[in-house]
């Protein structure tokens, strides 16, 4: 494992009349275990950098500690083919851990695996308090922006990358990982080891826009979350719950509010 983002490995091209060996640069996918007081949780299948950040983020973003001051130590070490990233947290939280009766196991397109109730799936995503309007300009400023950040995306093509921009669309911090899911965690986690989410922030992501996806830019306090694709009618719904902008087909000078349209300035 690299920790880089990015591995070599041998491959054959094939073209009319041709055949090419050569050695390509392709994204690196690992299993992580996050284990929380020596009880492993959730095993996702990720990118093995910022794992520190990604560790920090779920359990913020899962609610699993309700603010960073809860987890006081962490560890990151190699075991077999995989990654154990143990945090220890406080007792109260991993009290009301252990009662949720939950064993995730994460999958690069699905963030809701291994929940084991539809309560659970579709829990009440908390509204953001004091949400700000935010303009086109600075959303097609920060997706702009994302490319140059995105330094594994460059080397694989294969990973998605998740931002948060300041109310003019300057991107703060961005993240990246073969998981949608994954890079917004890493994006809340580097956030919470900052105190960078500046109010009126908002997030912009590489993807589509999935429920799991609002639901983690509203845990943030994002004002809005801004995918480069489309989103699904979940999303849209926990959108407006929670209070969150969403924003999607960021693409090519326009872009489509489908939640609080009110609040994107033209």
């Amino acid at each position: 494992m690299s920790r880089e983002g990015s591995v070599r490995r041998p491959a054959r091209r094939l073209t009319a009349g041709t055949s090419e060996t050569l050695e390509e640069t392709v994204a690196e996918e690992v299993a992580i275990a996050l284990v929380y007081n020596g009880i492993s949780h959730a095993v996702m299948m990720a990118t093995p950098c910022d794992l520190e950040d990604f560790a920090r983020g779920f359990s913020l973003t899962e609610r699993i500690v309700e603010r960073p001051s809860e987890i006081y130590d962490m560890e990151v070490e190699p075991v077999g083919r995989g990654i154990e990233v143990r945090l220890e947290i406080a007792a109260q939280r991993m009290a009301g851990l252990q009662q949720r009766r939950r064993s995730l196991t994460g999958r690069t397109g699905c963030g809701l695996c291994g929940v084991d109730s539809l309560e659970a799936a579709l829990r009440a995503v908390p509204a953001v308090s004091n949400p700000h309007r935010v303009a086109r300009l600075a959303i097609e400023r920060a997706m702009a922006g994302l490319p140059e950040h995105q330094k594994i995306n460059r080397t694989n093509g294969a990973t998605h990358a998740a931002g948060w921009a300041s109310p003019e669309g300057t991107l703060v911090a961005v993240r990246e990982d073969v998981g949608r899911h994954n890079a917004l965690d890493k994006l809340a986690g580097a956030l919470a080891r900052n105190d960078a989410a500046e109010p009126g922030g908002f997030v912009v992501v590489t993807s589509r826009c999935s429920y799991e996806m609002v639901q983690k830019a509203a845990a943030i306090g994002a004002s809005a979350i801004a995918a480069v694709s489309a989103p699904t009618s979940l999303a849209i719904e926990t959108a407006e719950q929670a209070g969150v902008a969403l924003v999607a087909f960021v693409r090519e000078g326009r872009l489509t509010v489908y939640a609080h349209a009110d609040r994107i300035i033209a």
